[in-house]
Parts: structure tokens; C-alpha cells; sequence
């Protein structure tokens, strides 16, 4: 599957406000054990396990480089931080613990989500596959904490099963939202339009640069359901331009075969998701 990620920069849409919270410039090393394995990595970030050496409480310490491709993009991190800041009181949002900066990095201390991403519920050869019931939780939760961020006026622009975590995962746990390095304010005194995503999860109206709303984060729901709920994923191709043409012309597979085991209000779910200029 394609998994390339579009982003053309703009400083639009950050939040501008000053931090609570009180970026160190200690060694992060002094008060974190790190281990080696990676939880996740993205053009711009990597994610690691770490250990509080005081309490021996796990986290996510996320590392986010401050010049990329020679450009500044401190202000994008500390839009991310002031996001989480503003989601602090929501559980379906991953928290933030603490922020620590180097002359090369910026680390976000997060909470850490053993369960990892829902992405793994979403491959074609998972041993055990969750039932309906579990996956119409799993995406209530989804919608909890977007609806929240919607609330505050701000878009996520990069839901994906990858960026969906899980508190555990045996049992099934609670859902973490996590990675708002893309995402942006929408003020009512401008329009946002902006080229950004991974590819297979764009929604129509990122692809023909119109203005982004809330229901752009819809549409993802949408392809996450779909993916949850048949094990596929709904406008991949054999390339970039099969995909986006998927996407352009909303070419999903609705057939009996590929949604045999799924019960028609999930299916119709889907459908009012997976729609270009949604009322």
C-alpha cells in the first residue's frame, strides 16, 4: 500500500498562543531511560518507548526536528503543543507530559499507548478479526475526540488507522488520538486550502486544493471504518494516479463479497461517509 505523505507548507491555520506548558532545556536523557525500538517514524519525527527513571512510568517521547529540508518549523511544533494543550481534558486524545528542547530537536513526553495502532485490526491476514460491536466502539471514541477538536474550530488533516492508538490491546482498550503536525485552525475571516495527507486517505476536496472543513476529517472516518470493518483498503491502486483517481471519482467496493460479513447499517455508515461535497 501507498503510505507517501503530500505537504505543501503554510503557516495558515497554527495556533497562535503562548504555552502552559514549560519547554526544558535539561537533558532529556537525565530523567528518561530510552529504548532502542521505534514505535513509530514519519519524515520528520521519530517516536520511542521511554521510562521515567524517577517513577518507572512508561511513555512516548516523540522527537521532532526543528529545520527540515533547511526550512524553520518550530512554529508548526509548537502549534502541535498548543493543541494538545488545548485537548488535555479529553481521554480520547493522546496527553502530553512534558516538552524538553535541544539546539536540533524538540521531544514531546506523551502518554504511551500499549495497545499500539488500529492499523494492526486492519490487515487482510489478522488471525482473530474484532466484531462489529468493537469497532462501532472504537469509532465512537474516534468521534469523541474529534468532535472536541471540531469544538475549538481545528482539523486533524491526517486521521489514518496509524495515528489511532490503542490503550491496550488485550482486552481491546480505549482509543488515543495521536500526530497534529498537520493539523489546523479554520478561521472564519479566511478559507484554508492546503495540500497535505498520506495519499490513500485524502479526501476529494485536498486533492482539487478547495477550502478544507470539518468534513474532511469525515471522510477519514469514513475510509477508517471501511478498513476496520473489510480488512481492505478502499481507494489504494497500483499507484499514486490510480489512487488519486480513486479518490477523485469515489471508487469504493460496495460488493457482497467484500462486505459479506458486515451488517447493512455499518455499510450504509460508510456510505454517507465516502462522499464528495457532503451537506
Amino acid at each position: 500500500m501507498s503510505r507517501r505523505k503530500l505537504e505543501n507548507k503554510s503557516l495558515s491555520g497554527l495556533l497562535a498562543t503562548s504555552l502552559q506548558t514549560q519547554i526544558k532545556t535539561d537533558n532529556f536523557h537525565n530523567f528518561y531511560m530510552l529504548e532502542s525500538k521505534e514505535l513509530g517514524r514519519g519524515r520528520c519525527a521519530v517516536v520511542r518507548k521511554c521510562i521515567a527513571k524517577s517513577t518507572g512510568q512508561e511513555y512516548a517521547a516523540k522527537f521532532l526536528k526543528k529545520r527540515r529540508r533547511g526550512q524553520d518549523c518550530k512554529a508548526e511544533i509548537l502549534h502541535e503543543i498548543a493543541v494538545l494543550e488545548l485537548m488535555k481534558s479529553n481521554p480520547r486524545i493522546v496527553n502530553l507530559h512534558e516538552v524538553y528542547e535541544t539546539a536540533n530537536e524538540i521531544i514531546l513526553v506523551l502518554e504511551y499507548a500499549a495497545g499500539g495502532e488500529i492499523f494492526d485490526l486492519c490487515v487482510p491476514d489478522l488471525d482473530d478479526r474484532i466484531g462489529e460491536r468493537d469497532i462501532i466502539r472504537l469509532i465512537r471514541q474516534i468521534l469523541e475526540g474529534l468532535r472536541c477538536l471540531h469544538e475549538n474550530n481545528i482539523v486533524h488533516l491526517d486521521l489514518k488507522p496509524q495515528n489511532i492508538l490503542l490503550s491496550s490491546i488485550n482486552p481491546l482498550g480505549d482509543v488515543k488520538i495521536v500526530d497534529f503536525g498537520m493539523s489546523r485552525k479554520l478561521e472564519n475571516s479566511s478559507e484554508l486550502r492546503q495540500i497535505m495527507g498520506t495519499t490513500e486517505y485524502l479526501a476529494p476536496e485536498i486533492l482539487n486544493y478547495d477550502p478544507i472543513t470539518t468534513a474532511t476529517d469525515m471522510w477519514n472516518i469514513g475510509v477508517i471504518s471501511y478498513m476496520l470493518l473489510t480488512q481492505e483498503s478502499p481507494f489504494v491502486g497500483a499507484d499514486n494516479q490510480e489512487t488519486y483517481l480513486n479518490i477523485s471519482q469515489v471508487n469504493v467496493d460496495y460488493s457482497e463479497e467484500t462486505f459479506s460479513s458486515v451488517s447493512q447499517p455499518a455499510k450504509d455508515f460508510v456510505q454517507k461517509l465516502l462522499i464528495k461535497n457532503p451537506e
